[in-house]
């Protein structure tokens, strides 16, 4: 009977395939881990953008939106009726974030919450909580201002709105590369803008779905 040996080169072969792990002894494409952790960090630059972003418009709009989108594209799988339904979404609550950018609302003495609408005059009470004095009302009158932060928040809005992938891929499911740097700088740059501005020219309203203040 023959014995057959070894030798120093065949065990250390041996222990090189012990190491390789199985998809590469395997003769498989390995994952390349560099490209993977690239992915993972530009999804959550968006979530943290859009979160950024969130806080500067109304709660409700926003989750509304949020919670809608996927039914409406269809997760990005549009046809004609869903594509449709997709921008009458969008243009809904961008009005919606136009339209809010002219409340405000207070706690009276009482402790009430009221909400209204600011007009040439003052606040325009819209649930009929409560009344404001005149001299007080003078301070919630329309401003110039309110419709800067409403053009503004219709931008913000937009830009949120190109951060949804379902939405994208609903209006625009095959992007030339051109197209796809626009949609991946385009919401970057509206919220740098827009950020700067609201820091520059504050509001000092308090609407719908935002912080409450005492009179």
């Amino acid at each position: 009977m023959e014995i057959k040996l070894e030798d120093g080169n065949s065990h250390d072969h041996h222990l090189k395939e012990k190491k390789l792990p199985f998809l590469e002894s395997a003769g498989l494409p390995m994952p390349n881990t560099e490209q993977k952790n690239l992915i993972q960090k530009a999804i959550a630059q968006t979530f943290k953008s859009t979160a950024y972003l969130a806080n500067l418009l109304p709660t409700g709009t926003v989750l509304s939106f949020q919670l809608l989108s996927p039914i409406f594209s269809n997760k990005g799988h549009c046809d004609s009726v869903s594509r449709v339904m997709t921008i009458v979404l969008v243009a809904l609550c961008s009005f919606s974030c136009f339209l809010l950018s002219f409340t405000d609302s207070f706690i009276d003495k009482t402790g009430n919450v009221c909400h209204g609408f600011a007009t040439v005059h003052g606040l325009w009470i819209i649930d009929g909580s409560g009344t404001i004095a005149p001299e007080l009302g003078v301070k919630y009158r329309l401003q110039f201002i309110d419709f800067m932060h409403a053009f503004m928040s219709i931008l913000v809005f937009v830009a949120i709105a190109l951060f949804d992938q379902n939405v994208v891929n609903c209006l625009n499911p095959t992007p030339s590369a051109e197209m796809q740097e626009v949609l991946g700088a385009l919401p970057v740059g509206i919220g740098v803008v827009c950020s700067v501005l609201f820091v520059v020219f504050p509001t000092q309203r308090h609407g719908i779905g935002f912080p409450l203040s005492a009179i």
